[in-house]
Formats: structure tokens, sequence, C-alpha cells
């Protein structure tokens, strides 16, 4: 558990290489026999979390169809287990990945199988963050009003419950939802609120991607050196992270 922790931990911070050292550590050194109790100490499956978390790392360093397979494969395993917070959680970490890659598809069943998880638990975080990513769905099929209104739902749902992880990535969903409504203001707006948030919290493990959409806006509003510093203060961090998947975006 303390290799997990860490590895958490060395994710949101963006130090990708070392998180993915600590996950796979936690990989080798589970044991089903002797580790089953760490599932009722600690809320969940010690291995499918890691598992899970892997595919957020692999990603983040280039490697998505390897991300995309660790991630299925917590799923898959967690439908087995008696043991709902589990597969909410493994549903709400490869959920993360989809709006990136642009599979509207699998993250409307992801969204689905969590708000039905999330009600059937009462669980109000998985619930909220449900919702967040149907908003998105709507917004990227054409109905972007309702989307527009899911999104700020789930997002205020999802923070009254106190959390702040991931939420850089779903404020970057909001405003990515704004511009597809053609308000490049709002989105802006939304944009700028989520890099001083990754600046408060140091969650920066989307933050080049911040940077890149909010440069993407800058040079939509007619201002191309404003974008062009944006552009390579994202590589910058990329580079730095050694996240080979914001490099290359």
């Amino acid at each position: 558990m303390g290799h997990y922790s860490s590895a958490r931990n060395l994710m949101w911070v963006s130090s990708f290489a070392s998180s993915r050292s600590h996950l796979e550590m936690v990989l080798a050194l589970y044991d089903p026999n002797s580790h089953h109790s760490l599932v009722r100490q600690t809320g969940i499956h010690p291995q499918l979390a890691a598992q899970a978390a892997l595919g957020i790392v692999l990603f983040c360093l280039g490697f998505p169809d390897q991300a995309l397979a660790q991630s299925n494969k917590a799923i898959a395993e967690a439908r087995r287990l008696p043991h709902p917070p589990t597969l909410a959680m493994s549903l709400g970490i490869d959920a993360l990945l989809l709006p990136i890659i642009g599979d509207d598809i699998g993250l409307e069943q992801r969204a689905d199988g969590l708000v039905a998880v999330a009600t059937d638990q009462g669980s109000p975080f998985y619930r909220a963050t449900g919702a967040i990513f149907r908003g998105w769905v709507k917004a990227k099929n054409a109905d972007v009003t309702e989307g527009l209104s899911l999104l700020r739902a789930g997002s205020s749902a999802y923070c009254a419950t106190g959390a702040t992880v991931w939420v850089p990535l779903y404020v970057a969903l909001l405003a990515g939802a704004c511009e597809i409504a053609g308000q490049i203001e709002g989105g802006a707006a939304r944009l700028d609120q989520a890099l001083q948030l990754v600046e408060r919290t140091g969650e920066r493990w989307f933050a080049a991607e911040l940077d890149r959409q909010r440069g993407r806006l800058l040079l939509r509003q007619g201002h191309p050196e404003g974008a062009r510093e944006l552009y390579r203060k994202a590589l910058s961090i990329a580079r730095k992270q050694e996240a080979k998947l914001w490099e290359w975006s």
C-alpha cells in the first residue's frame, strides 16, 4: 500500500516514470491469499486499483495500447468481484482516458456503468463523475445545451463532495463544450480556472494539455503570438514530464 500511495501521488504531480515503477512493484508484490484483507481495510482492491492507475501512467508516457489494455483488464476483473467500489473505481479511471482519445461510444458506456453503480451504492462522487462524462458525450454529439447543463451540474456535485482530484480535466471538458457551443470566451475562462487550480494543488498530470488547449483558443481569438508561447510551454512541460502523449499532441 505504500507503493500504491506513492504511485498515485507521483502520477498526479506528473512523475510518470517513477509512478510506473511503484505501480509495477504493487503488481509484483500482491499476493491474493495474504493480501485479500486489504480490500476491507482500504475500501478498494489494491491489485486492480494499481492496474487502473497504471493505465493512466502508461497513457501519459505514450503507450496508449498498453494503457487501455491495463484499464480494460482491471474492469473485466472488477466485474467478477462482489465489490462495487472497486468496479466504480476501475470504470471511472478508464473513463478518464476516453475523452482524450475521442472514444465517445466507450465513454458513454463507462458513464452509464458509473451512474448505475453509484445509484445502487448511493455514491454521490461517482454519480457526479458519470454525469460529467455523460455531459461531454452529449456536447460532442450535437446536444450541446444538455451537455453543458450536465457538465455544470456534475462538476458542482463533484466539488460538493470535497474532491479536487481530476478536476482540471473536468474543467477542460466544460471548456471544450463551451467551445463547441461557440462560447470561446467562456471556454478560455474555464481553462484559465483549470490552470489556476493546477498551480494551487500541484496536480500537474494534465498541465501540458491545458496549455495546449488554451493556446488553441488564443489562436481562435486572433492572438497567434500568445498561442505560440503557450504551445512552447506545453511542449516544454511534456518533455520535462517524459510524457510522450502530451509531447506528440
